[in-house]
């Protein structure tokens, strides 16, 4: 029987991509200089302008996706009896999930049969991309949608997030660190290594000084993560900074062999909160820390 995948735009992953495999997405709304913006994965949405905004230090903010926008959404796949797989963003940075479960019951409640699947990924931007992506190639191969969650439920704890930022005062006025922290670590160049923990909550777990170091330290640390290397997707993200993410892939292949490494721009939404310069490494390896 066939089915609907879905996620939210927070998922960054090309338009292209997304168009080829008819994976449905549900946009964010993004508001800089009080005007507001449909993270449409790029196509409206002028990505290169947001990302240069952000490097002159505009702030921008991003609103969780609606009930109403979920059940609309999900509504004619209901109508006309086709089963959803709904591929969320983490529960602990954003209350979309929790609003696309309540849309599921008020559908529920409307209607006789429904049939969707809401999966909360834990994850985020090229991380809950990735369970996407890996998703919708299984769906490809003939995969059944249960085949395909069980595959996402038992491979989202396996998901390694390795992040740094460029500027820290993105992270002080996101609520992550303090201003005092802030100023000291652009002061003395230091650069945070977070990642994205059980919870699917952005943790820091160690500090570095200087550029180089941190994006040294992504590499290392994804290389120690690493298991079933030559079936391996890795994907790298990055706002703004295309040749620090070439240098990545170049230091990984330099030591491990892996199906494919992926380079891909951050959508708006996360680079709203992790500011101009913020590179990731997303891969799979034993359960997160």
């Amino acid at each position: 029987m066939s089915y609907q995948i879905f996620t939210d735009s927070c998922s960054d992953l090309p338009l292209d991509f997304v168009e080829q495999q008819k994976i449905a997405i549900i946009s964010m709304i993004i508001t800089i200089d009080g005007k507001e913006y449909i993270d449409d994965l790029g196509k409206t949405f002028d990505r290169a302008n947001f990302f240069e905004q952000l490097k002159e230090g505009k702030q921008a903010a991003t609103s969780q996706i609606n009930i109403g926008t979920y059940y609309e959404a999900f509504k004619p796949y209901v109508e006309k009896g086709e089963p959803i797989l709904y591929l969320a963003f983490s529960s602990s940075l954003s209350g979309s999930y929790n609003n696309a479960l309540s849309a599921v019951q008020m559908l529920k409640d409307a209607y006789e049969t429904v049939d969707i699947t809401v999966i909360d990924t834990k994850a985020a931007c090229l991380g809950e991309g990735l369970l996407v992506y890996q998703a919708a190639l299984l769906k490809e191969q003939g995969k059944s949608l249960t085949e395909v969650a069980e595959w996402v439920e038992s491979h989202k704890m396996k998901l390694h997030s390795w992040v740094t930022v460029d500027d820290l005062k993105h992270l002080e006025r996101g609520g992550r660190i303090s201003s005092v922290a802030a100023t000291m670590g652009s002061l003395l160049n230091v650069k945070p290594i977070i990642i994205v923990n059980r919870e699917g909550s952005l943790e820091p777990i160690a500090k570095v000084r200087g550029r180089k170091k941190s994006l040294h330290y992504l590499v290392n640390k994804t290389v120690e993560g690493l298991r079933n290397d030559a079936e391996q997707t890795i994907i790298i993200g990055h706002v703004g900074v295309p040749d620090e993410a070439e240098a990545i892939k170049k230091a990984l292949l330099e030591q491990v062999q892996v199906k494919e490494i992926l380079i891909y721009s951050y959508g708006p939404t996360i680079a709203t909160h992790t500011g101009f310069g913020s590179v990731a490494v997303f891969s799979f390896g034993e359960e997160r820390i």
